[in-house]
């Protein structure tokens, strides 16, 4: 199987790899201006916190390219658009933030436009190495707790390659395992409505040779009650100041059910993720999506016609239930008041 490549900038065209397509069609979609990375984010073309940051980037470095008398007020607006593409995802609104400082900075707005390219390839280039340091300390703290074993683990949507245009965050932990011997077994959730556990998730462990079966959401119980799951790692769109962490619906409720059977249960997520504005999950903006992605598979009806659905995307996962939230900077213990802005001011 060929490198998953989810971003490509080429020719000052961005080219998104069409998640929506997934397994059964690798199609890139030729991305030119601020409105199509609009749309891209919006319509889930590209998905998961990171690489919907990277999107950011690139998008605000288009309108550059594309108005380059432009002025910084026009600029910022653009900036205000895009960000409201996903509000849940703290990633986005991180991203295209700095690039508003990088142009306030500038006298004039087209000499913007190669910074903001540098930036984002050196963004991309540097998530790889944070990443790669969440996954040890991962390994470092599975190893401390059982020891050299393989392990069986499980993980809910996608939070690899596809999710962050490099080495995973909760998936990159797995990858890393992997290929130290010590995993045994992965466990997909498949991650209703949009399945991104059954099509990505297990595409890309596929593509790894890497050992898996995918379970319905509410196999979880089951799995953890036959002491069949060691571990649960999950990925993350907002974590605040206690700890409270907002990802993918249904990760609360793997880690209330983790917590019950004593299962360690690990967010991993770098720290621009992270938003200490907000003291607890509570304040966090829930998105609710189209009701039409519960009640059809693409165009075919899998309710009544004149069935409703509500569709909150995210859900807020209590830090009580979270055994640690591993960032570059470390392994933070939600429970311990304070810890989270520690590890975070760590240099």
């Amino acid at each position: 199987m060929t490198e998953l490549m989810p971003l490509k900038y080429e020719n000052e065209i961005l080219k998104l790899l069409d998640q929506r397509l997934l397994p059964t069609e690798e199609v890139y979609l030729t991305t030119r201006t601020i409105e199509d990375c609009f749309h891209s984010i919006v319509d889930m073309v590209v998905r998961g916190a990171p690489l919907i940051g990277f999107t950011g980037i690139w998008g605000m470095a288009l309108f550059v390219k594309h108005n380059p008398k432009a002025t910084f007020e026009q600029f910022a607006r653009a900036a205000e658009y895009l960000k409201s593409a996903r509000p849940t995802a703290v990633n986005l609104a991180f991203e295209i933030d700095r690039c508003v400082e990088m142009a306030r900075l500038e006298t004039h707005l087209n000499a913007v436009y190669p910074k903001l390219v540098a930036h984002a390839n050196f963004e991309m280039n540097n998530l790889y190495e944070k990443n790669l340091k969440m996954a040890k300390f991962a390994e470092s703290e599975l190893q401390r707790i059982y020891g050299d074993r393989p392990l069986n683990v499980m993980t809910i949507c996608n939070t690899g390659v596809l999710a962050c245009g490099v080495l995973g965050t909760a998936l990159g932990v797995i990858i890393n395992l992997h290929n130290q011997k010590k995993l045994k077994k992965v466990y997909a959730s498949e991650t209703r409505p949009y399945l991104q556990g059954s099509r990505l998730t297990s595409f890309e462990l596929l593509k790894a040779n890497i050992d898996h079966q995918i379970v319905v959401e509410g196999a979880a119980s089951y799995l953890m009650k036959n002491k069949l799951v060691d571990a649960i790692f999950a990925g993350a769109d907002r974590i605040v100041e206690n700890g409270d962490t907002a990802n993918k619906i249904g990760t609360s409720s793997l880690s209330i059910i983790a917590k019950h059977y004593g299962v360690p249960f690990y967010i991993v997520a770098p720290t621009s993720s992270f938003d200490l504005n907000l003291k607890t999950g509570e304040q966090i903006e829930i998105e609710l999506r189209d009701p039409n992605e519960i009640l059809k598979y693409k165009e075919h009806h899998i309710a009544h016609p004149e069935a409703k659905a509500l569709n909150p995307s995210f859900d807020v996962t209590d830090h009580n239930c979270i055994t640690g939230i591993i960032c570059e900077n470390g392994i933070i213990d939600p429970m311990i008041p304070g810890s989270v802005r520690e590890i975070l001011e760590k240099k």
